[in-house]
């Protein structure tokens, strides 16, 4: 397992975080420390080749990690994450995010005041999960089947060890890509932290479900999303937005 990580402040992230995200997506942490003025960014990964070619467009370094990595990145700094008036315990330096970005942070929110007052037993599938953060939270609000898919074998991994770490059981993760996996026949609620192109081209499937919580993309990309989304008689219920980062609750008709 290789990491790539650099410190960047402010000025630097404004000017580099869209570029950054489109090469990195799910797989890059932005870890903010409260007695630091710098961010920590890392992305991990199997192979160096994609991590060198971060070095090179970004700067940074990248380091090979210890073969017990998992076990010890586990047992790192942790920090509360508030869910409603739950908590989930997230390691400081998760590689697969901490629950801070604003696409999370809204989806949580989302979330949260959704399943606020539904009765315990519902079910939720979380495309591209990263840290299992979603699907965790979700199990903490009362769901009774979760899922967590994720194209990235770390990031399943990660998420299988925050599980543990906060006991909570009863959710799967699995390795699978959102173009081609095929949803169960009843599902409440799908929450989808993508790329704006990719939650285009699986709107179609994204019916499967009552409820959807869809985020990962940019203002400027909001009127194309909600198109696609309104084409597959999807309705828009709601339109959050943090700096330039947007999510969406929907239902379906």
């Amino acid at each position: 397992m290789y990491l790539w990580r650099r410190s960047a402040g402010s000025s630097w992230w404004r000017d580099h975080e869209e570029r950054l995200r489109g090469v990195a997506g799910n797989c890059l942490a932005v870890i903010k420390r409260s007695h630091y003025k710098q961010l920590q960014l890392e992305v991990a990964s199997r192979s160096p080749v994609q991590l060198r070619e971060l070095r090179k467009n970004f700067g940074g370094r990248v380091e090979k990690l210890p073969r017990d990595w998992l076990k010890r990145f586990v047992h790192r700094k942790t920090r509360l994450l508030k869910v409603g008036n739950r908590k989930l315990i997230i390691p400081a330096g998760a590689a697969f995010g901490t629950g801070e970005h604003a696409t999370t942070a809204m989806s949580l929110r989302f979330l949260e005041q959704l399943t606020r007052n539904w009765k315990p037993g519902w079910s939720i599938v979380d495309l591209g999960t990263g840290s299992g953060i979603l699907a965790l939270a979700a199990k903490r609000l009362g769901a009774k089947r979760a899922l967590g898919i994720d194209n990235d074998p770390i990031a399943i991994s990660t998420a299988k060890q925050n599980a543990r770490l906060n006991n909570i059981t009863g959710v799967e993760f699995r390795l699978g890509d959102a173009r081609v996996w095929k949803f169960p026949p009843t599902i409440d609620i799908v929450t989808a932290n993508l790329f704006s192109d990719l939650l285009i081209e699986i709107s179609p499937k994204l019916r499967a479900a009552h409820c959807l919580i869809l985020s990962g993309l940019l203002r400027k990309q909001q009127r194309d999303v909600i198109r696609a989304v309104r084409q597959n008689k999807i309705d828009v219920v709601d339109v959050r937005r943090r700096g330039k980062w947007v999510a969406i609750l929907a239902a379906v008709k």
